[in-house]
């Protein structure tokens, strides 16, 4: 599914309920359904540093680069996206009108062969607060209300829009506007050198616990968007429909992953009061805090939940009282209504 080679083989939310269908059943490039040795593990329970031979966002083998994330669009027009395949974590996250958008986090050691993420689309709230956890990192979008602009650029982050560096973003013509902008991020890189490495952000990895209830497809449906996981044993991954079709990458073929996390999240608008369409407020999606989280991985499913107390924290996850582990590779997580 990814374009580098791995050591080891969204979902919008409006009032909307997600549904998770068990069955029996048992990739960044692919993880294999049954490994012949333990998969990589986090050097510790707590939240800390890494080894540098072992990235702190996949579990897999590899120094630890420098941090890109980019919002890309997720409504139909912008199918098939470019890129979103070979990302470390792809974030689902609600914005207005029971759509969805991606804010897709990237180490630089391993980026798209092609040299192209899109489509990319404006920030929003939500974002912000994701990114604290990362460190001060680079951030990629096309734009943002013009109340949210002072926001952002006060924000702990390196804004690295079209405003800061029109190098860097050009535009594909055989798709329309406003869903045809692709970030070159070996330029927004270059330009701005400065961004975080990656780092612990809580995540653990390691061998599947005892406890999981088979699970061969899990769906998160919404008014205007639905995203569903079903568990491919050949491949070691949840497959990935958006509408009921395969969602895929131009670069990157069918989209799928080892580790899917369904976060649950205390819903809510935009605490700033900001409406994306009149008359509405925007919708945000608190990540610090606690609630509950669905976590799937190896065909099966895990409900445990998840914490963070500030914004400055990394996010844990547990199941049965202990830190659940994923399995190495790339990581989707799915903000969904609690």
């Amino acid at each position: 599914m990814r374009s580098r080679a791995r050591a080891t083989a969204a979902l919008t939310c409006c009032a909307a309920a997600l549904s998770v269908t068990a069955a029996c059943g048992h990739s960044h490039n692919k993880p294999a359904a049954a490994p012949s040795t333990p998969p990589v593990t986090s050097p510790t329970s707590t939240p800390g540093g890494s080894p540098s031979d072992v990235s702190p966002l996949t579990g897999l083998p590899g120094p630890a680069g420098k941090v890109l994330a980019v919002k890309i669009d997720n409504i139909v027009y912008a199918r098939p996206q470019t890129g979103l395949a070979a990302a470390d974590v792809v974030y689902a996250i609600e914005v207005e009108g029971g759509l969805s958008r991606f804010l897709a986090v990237y180490d630089a050691n391993h980026l798209p062969a092609g040299g192209k993420i899109g489509p990319v689309r404006s920030a929003r709230e939500s974002d912000l607060p994701i990114l604290e956890q990362y460190g001060k990192v680079d951030f990629a979008y096309s734009g943002a209300l013009s109340v949210f602009l002072p926001v952002l650029a006060s924000a702990d982050i390196f804004n690295t829009s079209p405003d800061q560096d029109a190098a860097a973003y050009s535009r594909d013509d055989s798709r329309i506007a406003p869903y045809n902008e692709y970030l070159n991020p070996t330029k927004v890189l270059a330009d701005f050198p400065n961004t975080a490495a990656a780092k612990d952000i809580g995540f653990r990895f390691g061998a599947a616990p005892a406890g999981g209830v088979p699970t061969a497809t899990a769906t998160a449906r919404r008014p205007s968007a639905s995203f569903t996981f079903t568990w491919d044993a050949g491949k070691g991954e949840y497959l990935i429909d958006l509408d009921g079709k395969t969602a895929s990458s131009t670069d990157g073929g069918p989209l799928g992953a080892p580790t899917i996390v369904l976060q649950k999240v205390a819903e809510t608008t935009s605490p700033r009061g900001f409406h994306d369409v009149p008359d509405q407020l925007s919708p945000y999606a608190p990540t610090v805090g606690s609630g509950q989280a669905e976590v799937l991985r190896d065909g099966d499913s895990y409900a445990g939940t998840w914490s963070r107390p500030n914004d400055a924290s990394p996010t844990s996850f547990t199941f049965n009282g202990q830190p659940m582990p994923f399995h190495p590779g790339q990581v989707w997580i799915v903000l969904t209504p609690q």
